[in-house]
């Protein structure tokens, strides 16, 4: 870790914590993940090497608790760790208010569907299986289409064919759908401009199933 020289706890955090992706493998701790293969699909461009290198410095600093259970490795925050959850929070408020701009660089169809997977309301969602199919109009074919299946208190994501019968199809370019899901733009205005094209006997229920971020909620200043 490099060193600020300073005794101001501000700069003894940072030592730690601006170290490049630390935050973001807290942040993915903070949202329920505890596999390392769960860490890196929140992080799809980070390298397994410096994965396990961050996830190394935490556990010594007192911020992650590593168990090994049936042979695989389980990591979960300590109460050190967990006091970050509103660090996180006030930074991600922080970013939605004051850096709107995305570029093209930002938009990652892996990361904005595990993201919804893992924080989609499963309480609106009918109790048996339904499958929406994802299909990204300006996305690399082989990044091009997804399938999020949610079955009672389960969700999972794919980006190949699942095979079961597919309950609404959403057609878009993919930052339509980042700015949905971010907040930035919302479903009735997205809809209204023919920006989204939504099929299947489920199509109407689609944008009450899948909702917004958490953070999309935050006031934007005028």
């Amino acid at each position: 870790m490099t060193s600020y020289g300073q005794f101001c706890p501000v700069a003894k955090a940072m030592e730690l914590l601006d170290e490049r992706w630390t935050m973001l493998v807290v942040r993915e701790l903070l949202a329920g993940s505890t596999h390392f293969n769960d860490l890196r699909r929140g992080n799809p461009k980070m390298s397994p090497a410096l994965l396990s290198k961050r996830l190394r410095t935490l556990e010594r600093a007192g911020l992650v608790r590593r168990e090994v259970e049936d042979g695989r490795s389980n990591y979960t925050l300590t109460a050190c760790g967990e006091e970050l959850r509103e660090v996180v929070g006030a930074l991600g408020a922080w970013g939605v208010r004051w850096i709107g701009q995305l570029g093209e660089e930002d938009l990652d169809p892996h990361l904005l569907m595990w993201d919804i997977r893992r924080t989609v309301s499963l309480d609106l969602w009918p109790r048996g299986r339904t499958v929406i199919a994802f299909e990204f109009e300006d996305v690399p074919s082989r990044a091009a289409r997804w399938w999020l299946c949610v079955s009672g208190d389960e969700a999972d994501v794919c980006d190949y064919d699942p095979g079961f019968e597919v309950t609404a199809t959403v057609a878009l370019r993919l930052r339509t759908l980042t700015e949905i899901w971010r907040g930035d733009r919302d479903w009735v205005q997205a809809l209204k401009s023919e920006r989204v094209a939504l099929s299947g006997p489920g199509a109407r229920n689609v944008p009450r199933w899948l909702g917004q971020m958490n953070l999309a909620a935050v006031a934007r200043p005028a």
